[in-house]
């Protein structure tokens, strides 16, 4: 989420270099996810909502996310389940991104813990992987295998004390990352589970084609999150919808789908 970069260094050192992995499977230690070249510090730069529209409305929109959120108290968890969407890349068209997680603060306020999957597309090549992060140290990779029709379940509790767990599950391939971290300076001001086009210095990067993806079970504080009345955000960047968010359904149940870059 550091936004002074240009480019996604995380996506860039997955589409071309090495990246130390420091998820930890459940009973495991952290492991290394090897792609060539050589490691390098990750980070993914403008994961705060950036560009809104419609603050404090049931509806707003966002240059760089999609989905629903929490932004009139303070909150200790947020969880949500989602099958990870296929990306659709093309030859010809350069590197493109999307995230699918679940987190506390961002959307108002300038921290963020929060941990999901990525969607991403190098031309016609498909990317996808895990991370979590606690802004504003650099996102970290998890170091397990992440396909697309995989069952994932996220999320981020508060602890006291400042210390947070991200939790990322992937029920399909049998692991579980989990991450116990500190953050002080957290204000727990937003709660949001959300599609993201990751950002750098200069704006939103290009959004991969994820088709849809649905999410399932969304709570917050262990309650729907559909009974906390949520703003729903849509991605619209210069008066065009990048992508349709569903109503709720179920009070937890919603879809996002792409639209176009």
């Amino acid at each position: 989420m550091r936004r002074g970069w240009c480019v996604s260094v995380r996506a860039l050192a997955l589409l071309g270099g090495s990246v130390l992995a420091v998820g930890t499977a459940a009973g495991a230690s952290a492991a290394t996810g090897h792609l060539a070249g050589h490691r390098v510090a990750v980070v993914r730069p403008g994961g705060l909502a950036r560009q809104l529209t419609g603050f404090g409305t049931r509806n707003a929109t966002s240059a760089n996310w999609s989905g629903y959120a929490l932004h009139h108290g303070t909150y200790r968890s947020v969880s949500a389940n989602w099958v990870v969407p296929k990306a659709h890349c093309k030859a010809g068209d350069g590197h493109d991104y999307s995230s699918d997680w679940v987190g506390l603060d961002g959307y108002g306020s300038n921290s963020v813990e929060q941990t999901g999957t990525d969607t991403d597309c190098q031309g016609a090549t498909p990317r996808y992987y895990a991370w979590y992060e606690m802004f504003p140290a650099p996102s970290k990779l998890i170091g397990h295998t992440v396909r697309p029709g995989d069952h994932m379940s996220a999320s981020t509790v508060f602890n006291g004390g400042g210390k947070f767990t991200n939790k990322l599950t992937d029920h399909t391939r049998h692991w579980t990352a989990t991450e116990h971290r500190k953050l002080a300076s957290a204000k727990r001001a937003s709660a949001e589970i959300i599609v993201e086009a990751p950002s750098s210095q200069t704006g939103e990067l290009p959004l991969a084609n994820f088709g849809s993806v649905h999410f399932t079970g969304s709570k917050v504080n262990g309650t729907k999150i559909g009974s906390h009345h949520p703003t729903k955000i849509t991605m619209v960047v210069s008066g065009r919808h990048l992508d349709r968010v569903s109503a709720l359904s179920h009070g937890t149940n919603f879809s996002a789908s792409f639209l176009r870059r």
